[in-house]
Order: C-alpha cells, then structure tokens, then sequence
C-alpha cells in the first residue's frame, strides 16, 4: 500500500483540524454519497450500488488513522514513539527525548512500519496549572482515532480520570507500562511476579472506576524485542486496519438499512391498494409467483440483476443467491408455516366460502391478502439486506 503523503514530523499548528482530517470523521456518511446510494437502492440498481460503495470505501481506506500517545510528563512517550517506530534517538525525524519535558505541543511522526497511521506526541498530562479538562481541549482530544496511554512508576489519578474521559467517547485505547527494563533491574521478587503485580496494579485501579478489561502492554522502549511489544505492534496493526474500515462500513449499513426500510414502508402503504397490481406490474395479486418475481425486480434481486452485481464483485451469483430466503415460491412458502398455511388447500377452501358471505367475507379475504402481501414483501426485504451486507463486507480492500 502506498504511505500517504505525510512528513515525517509536523509540530502543530494552530490550524489543527486542517492537519489531521481524523478519517473524514465517518460519524455521518457524506450527503452526497447518501443520496446517490439512496436512488440507486430506491431504484433497485445493485450494480451501482456496488460501484459506489467501492468508491466510499476506497476514499476512506486512504485516509490515516490517528493515534494520540499521551500520559504523565516523565513516563517515556516520546522514547516509546522511538521504540515503535523501530529509530533511534539520535536518529534524523527522531522524536527528541530528555530528562526534562520536551514535548511541548502535539507533534506529528509517521512510520514505514505502519502505513496510513499518524502518531501524535502529545504534551504529558498534569503539566502546569492546568485542569484535565483544559488539557482535552488544548490536543483536541476529539480528533484521535485511538489512543496509547503511556505509564511508568505508578498509575496515576490523572491517568484514571483520561481513561474515563475516552471511554466515554467511545475510543479504543491501550495501557502501555514502559521503563520495564529499570523495574527488572531493581527487582526482588521473580521476574513473573514483578509483571503481575504491575498488570494486576493497573487492571484493579481501573475496575474500581467501572473500566473493565483494558487492553495493557508491559514493554521497555530499550528492548522492543521483548516483553509485550511484539504483541503491541501486532494488535496495532490489525486496529488499524479496522478503523480504517470500521466506521465507514457501519455507516453505510445504517444507510443502506435506513433506505431499504423507508422502501418498504412506503411500498406496504399500496398493497390493498385499487391501484396495486398496476404498481406492482401483475394480473393476479394472488399468484405469489409473479407477486415474486415483481418483488424480486422492485429490489433489484432478480437473476439478471444478481449476474450483473456479482460478476462486478467478481463472485459467483450463487452466493448470493444463496443467502436468499425467497429464491423460489417453494422455498419461501418451505421456509415460513404462516404463508405455508395460508396457501394450502384448506386456505382455498375456506377464501371460497368467505366469498359467499355479504361484506364480512370481502373484509377478511382482503385483511389476509394485504397481510400475505405485507409479510412477503418483508421476507424479500430481508433477502436485500443480507445481499447489502456482503456487497460490504466483500468490498473491503
């Protein structure tokens, strides 16, 4: 994959929200993309909702993912940036570290080693006056996708307080203990036990504010070969990946799902209708099936369009059709007892007796008609969803 075109190392700006576009955001898909897949689902044309999902997920997946690295002034983060970027400290593009603070406002440094990430060294919490509110606001705390906590020596209450303040975003974050190399160093008890005391430690400080199984590594920026790096690197990576997709594809289901469902509503208000097999396009309402395969052309699920969006996706049509719980009357009506019942014999003969009766017997054969109708309508709406849902879980790059 290609990196994206980033300098090595951007000090902030004021302009920061221009630097960082924090994956488009995704929280609410573009109107634009919205609207184009609305009309093309609105007008059951899979093969060009398959092209513009394509196109979404290819504009976002370029898009860096960025990955805050913060804690207490002291701990490290800066030696950890280093680390992770597998550079030295004397090294060109280098994060600088020191004995005294040296991070002074959110840096900006990309890697080789992580494609489409941006990580951000921050400033170290707690440092001056200033209160952990006004901290979140001075980093813009809102524009990272993840954040990697760095600890050492102790887990402290502005620690606590930070992890809170994410979880109630809803970000993903880790713990990282650096400095593991100088608490072997001084050790008394076994190695294992120093881990799990330091693991321990944590974990219970943070479930006795409600957070419950973080995700901690125990590493040493001076030995990124050992301990939980290796495992750090590796868990970063595939996250990385997954919010890249994540968000977009969630929001293009919710779309998708919104659409289909306001397709539906609108469409079971005309079943009843004087009009409704001139809509629909049939001579016997009660013939389930050319009812089907209206359905299926309304949805854009027929054969001919499913040939057309698999060979798109560079799938065989028989896995979609596959996962299709309306592909024939037989397996509709074999798959559901109440449209089952309602189709057999004995339903016959009872619609042929309520014919005979003055007014009640037209209400009930018309009640179950638009029932029947409402309830098949919903099985082939159900068939859309699924076949939407694989349209985006193959499409992922």
């Amino acid at each position: 994959m290609t990196q994206p075109n980033q300098s090595l190392h951007i000090p902030l700006s004021t302009s920061f929200t221009s630097i960082v576009p924090y994956n488009m955001g995704w929280t609410v898909l573009p109107k634009a993309t919205a609207t184009n897949i609305e009309k093309a689902l609105g007008d059951g044309k899979l093969l060009e909702v398959v092209s513009m999902i394509r196109e979404t997920l290819e504009t976002v997946s370029s898009a860096p993912v960025s990955i805050a690295v913060t804690g207490d002034s002291g701990n490290g983060m800066s030696s950890f940036i280093n680390a992770l970027r597998e550079i030295g400290h004397d090294e060109k593009d280098s994060a600088p570290t020191g004995v005294v603070r040296t991070t002074q406002v959110p840096t900006c440094y990309s890697s080789s080693h992580f494609p489409y990430m941006e990580l951000w060294d921050l400033p170290g919490t707690g440092t001056g006056t200033q209160s952990l509110e006004n901290y979140l606001e001075k980093i813009h705390f809102s524009q990272y996708d993840l954040f990697i906590i760095i600890a050492s020596e102790q887990f402290s209450m502005n620690l606590v307080k930070l992890v809170k303040a994410i979880q109630r975003q809803g970000k993903r974050f880790y713990i990282v203990w650096t400095k593991l190399d100088r608490d072997l160093s001084t050790r008394v008890l076994p190695e294992e036990q120093v881990l799990q005391n330091i693991w321990e430690n944590i974990q219970e400080t943070l479930q006795k504010v409600g957070v419950c199984e973080p995700i901690i590594f125990l590493v040493s920026s001076f030995e990124p070969l050992l301990h939980d790096f290796p495992e750090l690197k590796d868990t970063l990576n595939r996250d990385i990946s997954d919010i890249r997709y994540c968000g977009p594809l969630e929001n293009l289901s919710d779309t998708c799902e919104k659409i289909i469902n306001d397709k539906v509503t609108s469409f079971q208000e005309q079943i009843g209708s004087k009009t409704f097999q001139d809509i629909l396009g049939i001579q016997d309402e009660d013939d389930l099936g050319q009812c089907l395969i209206a359905y299926h052309l309304f949805f854009g699920v027929d054969d001919k369009s499913l040939q057309q969006m698999a060979q798109s996706m560079g799938k065989p049509m028989e896995e979609y059709r596959a996962i299709m719980k309306s592909r024939d009357v037989h397996t509709v009506l074999t798959g559901d007892w109440a449209l089952s019942c309602m189709n057999c014999k004995t339903a016959s003969y009872l619609y042929s007796i309520l014919s005979y009766i003055p007014f009640l017997g037209d209400t009930v054969i018309n009640y179950l008609r638009v029932w029947k109708h409402r309830h098949f309508l919903e099985i082939v709406a159900k068939d859309i969803r699924s076949i939407v849902k694989k349209i985006l879980t193959d499409s992922i790059i």
